[in-house]
């Protein structure tokens, strides 16, 4: 800043209109800087809020399950009977899986190797295959030649469904008093 003296009063006018003028201007400067950061922080807050949001709408699975899209997953180490197993997922606040999508079964198939019991039966009328919560079959992926309710050692009443495991994992109905692992599906929780 340069000094000026005057002698005359205007002199001294003018230099304080000056002085005033380049404080503005800072002030100005100063407060384009402000604004600048109050709308960083806005975007940030904005930001974090989403973040925040999303994390609460975000979905879990208890330990022990395995989650993918909105379910969970358990894949017991047990074996029993088809209703052992769906008597199993409904103390764990679930059922039997189902198989509703093409994504879910490949899912499902980098999870087993070997024969599980899924939640597919006909035993309320052979041939009519219905899921555990009640919805028709629309999605199959059965073996060849199954299914073909035979048994053979009864060579008849195979009702219930198990998913054989591996790379194809495909669909078999056996008897349902036959002893195999099973697969429990419930929603996600958030």
């Amino acid at each position: 800043m340069n000094l000026v003296f005057c002698v005359s009063q205007r002199c001294l006018f003018i230099l304080s209109v000056a002085s005033l003028t380049e404080e503005r201007d800072q002030l100005k400067t100063g407060l384009t800087e402000m604004t600048e950061e109050r709308d960083q922080l806005k975007t940030r807050l904005t930001e974090m809020t989403e973040e925040r949001n999303k994390l609460k709408t975000e979905t879990t699975c208890p330990d022990g399950w395995t989650k993918s899209c909105s379910s969970c997953y358990f894949f017991s180490t047990e074996s029993g009977s088809w209703t052992t197993g769906r008597e199993d997922c409904r103390t764990r606040g679930a059922d039997l899986v189902v198989i509703d999508s093409a994504e879910e079964q490949t899912f499902l198939s980098t999870f087993i190797n070997t024969r599980s019991w899924i939640g597919l039966n006909d035993t309320d009328n052979e041939g009519t295959w219905k899921w555990v919560d009640g919805t028709p079959l629309t999605v199959t992926y059965w073996a060849p030649t199954q299914p073909d309710n035979w048994d053979e050692y009864t060579h008849f009443g195979e009702d219930c469904v198990e998913i054989l495991g591996g790379r194809s994992s495909e669909w078999n109905d056996i008897s349902c008093e036959d002893s195999r692992p099973w697969i429990c599906e419930k929603p996600a929780q958030s």
